[in-house]
């Protein structure tokens, strides 16, 4: 549309200070004689835009056209630049413009500060996403969206963790990404209650509108949630000791094990550590999987049951 066209020769000019009608059209992948239509365009509206001749030349503002963020501190500025990665903004449907809404931002801060919020955008990228690209499926998002904006009910049915599906009539208050996974908070019978989006199937907008809680912050709650469900988790420790050629491939498997304490290597050299699991099940996997480079000094059982598991492992194959 020529009128985002005009706001974005704006912009580019507040931020570069001076273009050529050439570098303009290259930017905005226009004609040159479009560009000269525009800056006409602007001109007549009242805009104090000039051209300089010469080798120099090229379009600019007068300097004492430009606006301002007012209010905000530099720190507040700053932040503006950290943007969420693009992935998740394109899954509610917030596809990037041909000017990057920092561009934008950029051209509405007070010259002092620009160069802090350029040094920013430019050393610092946030990308929430995982080293593989994820295989969850996030179809009902956009329909779960439009119900959370109108604040209508919906009726969905929904994957448990046993792989059984149930109908749930909910009221959604709001979406949260957490790493690349989106979830749905929203009320059902009174109670607040977290949704995994790629386990809602067959969902429905009903006509039914329903009202927010008072006080509802989602920020909040979501914070509060993630502490409950953090303290509820099933806990199972192990005191171990480590051999040292191991030591750096166990800290780097926190997904599966966390490291609670450890000690300084013992005369053997080994490293003495207490290893938290989430339940004992995990604990004979995951040090069965490390062989002799494992000891388990507690519980007491323990090592009894990694060989009892073990033995299966060798008694499965052997039938192959």
């Amino acid at each position: 549309m020529r009128a985002d066209r005009l706001m974005n020769i704006m912009i580019l000019l507040q931020n570069r200070g001076k273009m050529t009608a050439k570098e303009l059209a290259n930017e905005l992948e226009v004609s040159d004689r479009t560009i000269l239509r525009d800056m006409d365009a602007l001109s007549t509206a009242g805009v104090p835009i000039v051209s300089d001749r010469g080798k120099e030349g090229g379009w600019r503002l007068l300097d004492n056209f430009r606006s301002k963020l007012s209010g905000l501190n530099k720190d507040d500025i700053k932040t503006l630049f950290l943007f969420p990665s693009r992935k998740l903004l394109e899954d509610i449907g917030l596809n990037s413009q041909a000017l990057d809404t920092r561009q934008k931002l950029l051209a509405a801060i007070p010259g002092t500060f620009r160069d802090e919020a350029q040094a920013m955008w430019e050393r610092i990228h946030i990308d929430s996403g995982t080293w593989r690209q994820s295989k969850e499926k996030v179809q009902a998002l956009k329909t779960v969206q439009q119900a959370v904006w109108e604040s209508k009910k919906l009726k969905i049915y929904y994957e448990q963790a046993d792989g059984e599906q149930k109908e749930r009539l909910i009221e959604p208050l709001g979406l949260v990404a957490k790493g690349n996974r989106w979830y749905l908070v929203a009320s059902r019978n009174g109670e607040l209650r977290n949704y995994r989006v790629s386990r809602i199937h067959n969902v429905e907008v009903l006509n039914e509108t329903f009202s927010r809680p008072l006080n509802f912050n989602l920020a909040a709650y979501w914070e509060q949630s993630k502490v409950k469900f953090i303290q509820n988790l099933p806990e199972f420790d192990v005191q171990v000791e480590i051999h040292p050629a191991i030591i750096n491939r166990i800290k780097f498997t926190g997904k599966f094990v966390h490291f609670i304490e450890t000690q300084n290597p013992n005369e053997d050299k080994w490293i003495p550590a207490t290893l938290r699991f989430n339940d004992k099940q995990e604990a004979i996997e995951f040090i069965l999987g490390f062989t002799n480079n494992i000891k388990v000094i507690s519980p007491k059982e323990l090592p009894k049951e990694i060989v009892s598991s073990a033995l299966s492992v060798i008694k499965f194959h052997e039938k192959k």
